[in-house]
């Protein structure tokens, strides 16, 4: 059996089930836990860990390379927020950086072959419902009858196609993340699959050890790996914080014009009590 036939593509394993609720529906009735869920833990304790280091024994003036590195980091956030979002969403800073930190070393986990949490489409699922509720949230500050009504627009019949396209934002960010790096996944595990048959069609004929060894394993894949595990992972951090923005600020401008013109209208209706009273 050779090494094509031999390869396995397969998702996070299970550790365990932890029974919950017996017979309730959607996998209520027992807790899974995985692989994908232990090396999340694993990527938040390591952030929280050099967050620890990283601010410990703060000065007001920098005084160790550590709270330079801290603070560069901190302006870096704050101002990337700034620039895409406004000086009004400025208290995003630690959000956007927490998931960007996330997503980024969750993914840099598959070079040193641990299962990448990116690569569980739950994970992204977690992630794209926590910022669709941030979406919601802003809009329906603008006022829930406005929110609900702009459903309708621009004529009643497009309301299912509106509905549609709301539920698309948190699936279309959820996919695209977990899309790019679940194919860079399988493209590594095919191309050292096909290295391995190579080496043993080149080299096959040499004497014991040799004739087994896989020579072109060696050096290539790194190469590869630098672009689908490393360059490929901080694109898509750098691309779902950069849609979350986005998303949220959009929303927060649509709520707030909506807002607005309520109390324009409420303002022009006691405008025409009064007159109608004088």
């Amino acid at each position: 059996m050779n090494a094509i036939e031999q390869m396995q593509i397969t998702g996070a394993k299970i550790y365990c089930e932890i029974p919950l609720i017996p017979g309730a529906p959607f996998g209520l009735d027992k807790l899974i836990i995985s692989e994908a869920q232990v090396n999340s833990w694993i990527v938040i304790l390591l952030v929280t860990i050099l967050c620890i280091v990283l601010t410990r024994g703060m000065k007001v003036r920098p005084a160790s390379r550590r709270q330079i590195i801290a603070e560069f980091l901190v302006e870096k956030a704050s101002n990337f927020v700034r620039e895409n979002m406004g000086e009004s969403f400025a208290s995003f800073a630690p959000f956007i950086a927490a998931l960007m930190a996330l997503s980024a070393f969750s993914s840099l986990m598959s070079i040193f072959r641990l299962y990448a949490p990116t690569s569980d489409l739950n994970t992204i699922a977690g992630w794209a419902i926590l910022v669709f509720f941030m979406i919601t949230y802003y809009k329906i500050k603008g006022g829930l009858g406005g929110y609900l009504k702009s459903f309708t627009q621009p004529i009643f019949i497009l309301t299912p196609f509106n509905i549609i396209g709301e539920l698309a934002t948190p699936i279309s960010m959820m996919f695209r993340h977990f899309g790019n790096i679940v194919s860079g996944s399988v493209i590594m595990t095919l191309i050292y699959a096909a290295l391995s048959v190579l080496s043993a069609a080149v080299f096959g004929w040499l004497p014991g050890f040799l004739g087994q060894f896989p020579f072109f394993q060696v050096g290539i894949p790194v190469v590869l790996s630098a672009y689908f595990d490393i360059f490929s992972g901080l694109l898509q951090a750098f691309i779902f914080a950069m849609l979350t923005m986005m998303y949220v600020s959009s929303a927060a401008e649509d709520g707030e014009a909506a807002a607005e013109a309520r109390r324009a209208k409420k303002l022009r209706r006691q405008n025409k009590k009064i007159i109608q009273e004088d």
